[in-house]
């Protein structure tokens, strides 16, 4: 596998060795003893699958307590996914980096605890897979706004016909706060 550093150093974009014929493929999507050379030595307690239509954004999400760090991935279709670190100390506080992952290009994404994170189905019928560091804990969640102008994402909304095509759960809408009201790491 290939690790390609993005814009937030604790933040990586992997890219698998992918071995393919007129039969199909085969990639492994996690392999402890590489990702460890790598330097991530995480431990995954915790699988999740979503499936959603195009213009579905998810996040931006994180769990104040069992803070969970994510591999994430897309099986089927493709999206824009994003981590903003919100780590105080961190010298890219409030900064985000994102990555188009899909079924085609086959890259997952490595984001540690202390991240916000989120996408968006830029395709219908997209299986969004991920492993996680810690249990989700509904009652150590926050959500910062997708469209807070302070972290400022380019989301690719033109690719999903404009912003009034986002969807967002009822529950992300009214839990959402600005990055300047959020609870955030120190």
């Amino acid at each position: 596998m290939d690790v390609i550093p993005t814009e937030i150093p604790d933040v990586l974009e992997i890219a698998p060795k992918v071995f393919g014929d007129e039969r199909g493929f085969f990639l492994e999507t996690w392999n402890e003893r590489a990702f460890a050379a790598a330097g991530m030595t995480a431990r995954f307690v915790q699988d999740n699958w979503s499936r959603s239509r195009r213009g579905i954004l998810r996040g931006l999400h994180y769990q104040l307590e069992q803070t969970q760090g994510k591999l994430v991935r897309v099986a089927r279709g493709s999206v824009f996914d994003v981590a903003v670190d919100l780590r105080r100390a961190s010298p890219t506080f409030g900064k985000w980096t994102g990555r188009v992952l899909s079924g085609r290009n086959m890259r997952a994404l490595w984001i540690p605890p202390g991240f916000a994170h989120g996408f968006l189905a830029l395709e219908d019928d997209t299986d969004f897979v991920y492993k996680c560091t810690d249990l989700w804990a509904p009652q150590h969640e926050r959500v910062i706004a997708w469209d807070d102008a302070e972290i400022g994402i380019d989301w690719p909304l033109a690719d999903i016909g404009g912003a009034a095509a986002v969807q967002v759960s009822d529950k992300d809408r009214a839990k959402a706060v600005r990055l300047r009201d959020a609870e955030v790491f120190a």
